[in-house]
């Protein structure tokens, strides 16, 4: 019976692993054994799957030959197990920040994160740039104050952009759902609001795209699927959503996202697979693809999104935009779909590192009728403005685990690490972060096992046939964790806290790329059925798992393209609550690449026509 047996790895307790340079610790790259497949070949595997005969055989091989019998299954450690990621705040001290009263509204965090933006930065509305951006949440707000457009003007426009996007030859696939007249209606009472003078915010009139995973009225939330709205109705908004309409933005429709998150992608067999703007040709990324799609297509200067396993800031790195995932906790999971509670965040995805700032603040800050007294935290803003540069910053770069990229990926992320370190005169600090591929499975297991119970309910009503094809697979496994295998990977979420937060004790951030690879083909037989290809999946996720994982804010920043004219996207992972600090780097990196920005093969001005 040696086929069927597994012996798992014995490792040695957390506080034992040496993390420095020279540390003996083996660095082991996904062992991924599983074929790319789609069409016909995606069906026969999923029908094998399902199969009492052989489903239990086979997803038992799968689990041995891609190591997760051996690293977490059948593993032995000593460590207790952390099921909620939530850490405790601290004062962090951090460089050039302002402490704000985390009771006050949407607007007013709004105006007070405008009072510390870098206005030197700041977009002029006259055309001339020498060089491609996005318009930004200013941009629009100067230009309906100024009367150059209305709110009205710029929805009209952004109608007629996403029928546009969604004919042929395009089909672009960035929106599951959208409401022409509910869009017109609250462009309406911009418009008046700015007629008279009684603007809310900077945000108001301004669209915002929202990820269909979080609920959003008049709209169901389907979770990308054709069936989970059936079984649960969106009664009213989510609380990100809300803090959105009371700073007066226009709420613009659902994005396209990968079936129940369960992917990487962003094909989607239902709604379409929601494509590159930079190369139509190419994947978004996933799960968050329509939302990264509508914001690097100028349709919305920001998106909201949710990021469960890089599923914010992966489809923002190849599609060249910001994506910002907070630390665990500071955003409120009200109203979001209840796919993987300890692991999914809302996040932000924006055209600029301002923008996402701006909207963080509009929905960040815990709910305090609902949160135990012990989880509330200050809320500090970070002073872009600042003359006053943040000094000393300490980057933590773990060498193989960085270099374990493409080729392109690598050489473009480490000239900007040097350029940041050259320009700011910080200093990098070569690490050891252990176990890297241990804690991808490990996410696995977690995720999957919260994803199939949250849906428990409804998959015993579900006629399985409404499902993709990638998806009833993913399903299959998701559902094969036992008690114990999840219980072993809480165990690995304590070792890798530990290992973490020793890291963060050296430096201020972990820096790596966002993805291994930039945006690989969308091929015809994926159209119908979805794409299982868990090697590009691995790559994509490689550097995304410990701010899921671990609860820890994160964020990306385009920082160059490939040969083919594809983003690359370059992370910073920061300890616990320390946005501020995240945004001020991402701020410096941004401002050291923005002239090299290119605009996408597909974009929307919605602007500049009224520019004189």
């Amino acid at each position: 019976m040696g086929f069927l047996t597994a012996k798992g790895v014995v490792y040695k307790a957390a506080k034992n692993v040496d993390l420095g340079p020279d540390s003996q610790e083996f660095y082991l790259k996904a062992n991924v054994k599983a074929p790319r497949m789609a069409g016909i070949l995606a069906k026969i595997f999923a029908w094998f799957l399902e199969s009492r005969i052989f489903g239990k055989l086979l997803v038992y091989i799968l689990k041995r030959n891609n190591l997760i019998h051996k690293l977490v299954s059948h593993a032995e450690l000593e460590e207790s197990p952390v099921y909620v990621p939530q850490h405790p705040f601290e004062e962090l001290n951090e460089q050039e920040v302002k402490c704000i009263d985390s009771n006050l509204s949407p607007p007013e965090k709004v105006r007070l994160a405008i009072d510390c933006l870098d206005s030197t930065t700041e977009h002029v509305l006259n055309g001339s740039q020498p060089f491609f951006h996005r318009w930004t949440i200013l941009d629009y707000s100067r230009a309906y104050s100024s009367g150059q457009v209305t709110p009205y003007m710029v929805a009209e426009r952004l109608i007629a952009a996403i029928k546009d996007s969604s004919c042929h030859p395009m089909q672009m696939s960035f929106f599951i759902n959208y409401n022409a007249e509910d869009i017109l209606k609250q462009a309406t009472k911009s418009t008046i609001r700015y007629k008279n003078g009684q603007q809310i915010s900077a945000l108001d009139g301004v669209p915002i795209a929202i990820k269909d995973e979080i609920d959003c009225l008049p709209y169901p939330t389907t979770g990308g699927t054709k069936w989970l709205h059936k079984f649960r109705s969106c009664e009213e908004d989510a609380c990100c959503v809300k803090r959105l309409r009371l700073c007066g933005a226009i709420i613009v429709g659902k994005t396209n996202m990968h079936e129940l998150g369960a992917g990487t992608s962003g094909i989607n067999p239902h709604y379409g697979a929601s494509r590159n703007p930079y190369d139509a040709g190419k994947i978004t990324g996933g799960s968050s693809s329509g939302s990264a799609a509508v914001v690097s297509a100028g349709l919305c200067p920001v998106a909201l999104g949710v990021d469960g396993g890089g599923s914010v800031r992966m489809p923002a790195a190849l599609c060249g935009v910001v994506g910002l995932k907070p630390t665990f906790g500071r955003i409120p999971h009200s109203g979001v779909l209840p796919l993987n509670w300890t692991v999914g965040m809302v996040g932000v995805l924006a055209g600029t590192i301002e923008d996402a700032f701006l909207v963080y603040a509009a929905i960040s800050g815990e709910l305090p009728s609902h949160q135990p007294s012990s989880l509330v935290h200050k809320a500090y803003f970070p002073l872009l403005g600042s003359k006053k540069l943040i000094t000393d910053i300490r980057l933590a770069k773990y060498g193989e685990w960085f270099n374990d990229c493409s080729n392109e990926i690598k050489i473009c992320c480490s000239s900007a690490v040097d350029q940041l370190c050259d320009h700011y005169g910080w200093k990098t600090v070569e690490v050891t972060i252990p176990e890297i591929e241990v804690m991808r499975l490990a996410h696995y297991v977690t995720i999957g096992s919260e994803c199939t119970t949250s849906l428990s309910s409804y998959l015993e009503k579900l006629n399985i046939s409404e499902s993709g094809w990638d998806v009833r697979v993913a399903l299959c496994v998701y559902g094969s964790f036992s008690s114990q295998e999840y219980i072993k990977a809480q165990k690995i979420r304590n070792r890798q806290m530990q290992f973490h937060n020793n890291i963060f004790a050296k430096a201020d951030v972990i820096v790596a790329p966002t993805t291994g690879v930039t945006a690989y083909p969308i091929l015809n037989d994926a159209l119908k059925t979805g794409e299982l290809d868990y090697i590009n999946g691995a790559a994509l996720v490689r550097y995304q798992i410990s701010g899921n994982f671990l609860g820890l804010p994160a964020v990306t920043v385009p920082v160059g393209y490939d040969k083919n004219g594809l983003p690359i996207g370059l992370q910073f992972i920061g300890r616990p609550w320390s946005e501020p600090t995240l945004i001020h780097i991402a701020h410096a990196m941004q401002a050291l690449r923005i002239r090299e920005y290119r605009q996408p093969q597909v974009f929307y001005d919605l602007l500049l026509k009224d520019i004189k």
